[in-house]
């Protein structure tokens, strides 16, 4: 059975930090690229981070570049996405996402809600 469950979302002070984590089960981590996506409220989800196979190259939506970094530990099945100096505008439901594109597979975790808020 598949599995992909974020956590570590929370509300934080602008100028905070939070640090969430996705752990999966049911298929194999290391062949899939993990991707970081969220949605803020009345607007479409959007890429905001993902990172390859082997944790070797990454990429990030322009506005959170130099703020959050996305890593991944395929021993442990999990991927990270550190988040620095939020901004308001980062209060949105993250996802994490598995992307195979051999096997045009993916599968979707249920998300994990980030207020940055005084």
């Amino acid at each position: 059975q598949v599995q992909v469950a974020e956590s570590g979302g929370g509300l934080v002070q602008p100028g905070g930090s939070l640090r969430l984590s996705c752990v999966v089960s049911g298929f194999t981590f290391s062949r899939y690229e993990m991707r970081w996506h969220r949605q803020a409220p009345g607007k479409e989800r959007e890429l905001v981070a993902g990172i390859t196979l082997s944790g070797g190259d990454w990429y990030y939506l322009d506005s959170v570049k130099g703020r959050f970094t996305v890593s991944r530990d395929n021993e442990k099945n999990t991927v990270y996405l550190q988040m620095n100096s939020l901004k308001p505008e980062g209060t949105a439901v993250y996802y994490c996402h598995a992307w195979n594109s051999n096997i045009q597979r993916n599968y979707w975790g249920q998300g994990t809600q980030v207020t940055v808020a005084s």
